[in-house]
């Protein structure tokens, strides 16, 4: 099934049940008023929130309306925990050696991964405000999943069964901000201002065979003001899967219901598919030519994210944002 928030109902909006082909919707207020309230309540709401899907879905759902993209918040307007990974070594290993730097082995089997911004998410048609594009402003374009309970200690197989949403994310990026904060030795802050999720999330039966091993193997679409950036393969080269990146989140605490993990910036080892970030892109120019020739994004600048089932069709609908000077 497929779920969004209206931008109606308070912080946490209004959660709406979405047609799977993104035209419909209906609201889902007799069952949850939240997204977060259906994930609280999970096993019990779940089956309840399909059965409303299936009759959507049949034309047969009672005050059903057209879907306005631009009325949705993010899926989670805000939730109690973002992680972020970075299962791609890939970009890893990209971003190190052109500042002269190795991979160490334990990144083949110690996952990376911080404490990102949850109190709020942006909607999938946000801007991205920012006050001054000397910050270095990228984007990261990510799948993501949100969990129900996950108990502390929870193996990656058992962690597997605790994913019950996917959806796909901007992770928006400082990268002039980024340097001094890790040379202090205490993790991002100002360089990870709040991210953007799609207009929908859907359950794992909706990917069909390309959700399998707890990774999604399709590509990720991203657009920088109306070019093709890239299209890398989500399942290839992700060298830990949404499963394993929970069990090591989870290993000394439990996660709450509604907790949201982003698989890190997708890369391939094939370069020819393109980036999912401009440092991505930056790092080749200056492996290969010694200096980055891409900038970063300018006001005015605007990005594309979304990912197309094999028939062709939009599975979260599209996150589409231009960045605007912040608005003193």
């Amino acid at each position: 099934m497929k779920l969004a928030t209206l931008k109606q109902g308070g912080r946490d909006g209004t959660l709406i049940v979405v047609s799977r082909d993104l035209t419909r919707a209906v609201r889902a207020s007799g069952i949850a008023v939240s997204l977060q309230a259906a994930l609280d309540d999970w096993n019990n709401l779940a089956p309840r929130l399909n059965t409303l899907y299936d009759e959507l879905n049949a034309g047969t759902a009672e005050d059903a309306f057209d879907l306005d993209l631009a009325a949705l918040a993010a899926p989670l307007p805000r939730c109690y925990q973002f992680l972020d990974g970075s299962a791609y070594l890939p970009h890893v290993e990209r971003v190190r050696k052109a500042r002269g730097a190795e991979v160490p082995k334990s990144f083949e089997t110690d996952p990376l991964m911080y404490q990102a911004v949850s109190d709020g998410f942006l909607g999938p048609l946000d801007d991205i405000a920012m006050a001054s594009t000397d910050w270095g402003i990228d984007f990261e374009s990510e799948i993501g999943v949100i969990t129900d309970d996950v108990p502390m200690g929870a193996s990656a197989e058992e962690c597997a069964g605790h994913i019950q949403l996917i959806t796909i994310l901007n992770d928006v990026s400082l990268r002039n901000l980024i340097p001094s904060e890790l040379a202090k030795g205490f993790g991002f802050l100002q360089s990870k201002p709040r991210s953007a999720l799609a207009p929908v999330v859907v359950t794992p039966d909706e990917l069909g065979d390309a959700w399998r091993d707890c990774k999604v193997h399709l590509p990720l679409l991203t657009h920088l003001n109306g070019e093709l950036f890239g299209k890398p393969e989500a399942g290839e080269d992700m060298q830990f899967s949404f499963a394993e990146l929970l069990a090591h989140a989870a290993l000394t605490r439990p996660l709450a219901a509604g907790t949201v993990l982003g698989s890190g910036t997708i890369a391939n080892q094939d370069t020819a598919r393109g980036a999912s970030c401009l440092a991505e892109k930056r790092m080749l120019e200056i492996i290969a030519n010694g200096k980055p020739e891409t900038p970063f994004m300018q006001f005015g600048d605007r990005v594309r994210i979304e990912m197309l089932s094999q028939a062709g069709d939009s599975i979260f609908g599209a996150i589409e944002q231009t960045v605007i000077e912040y608005p003193r």
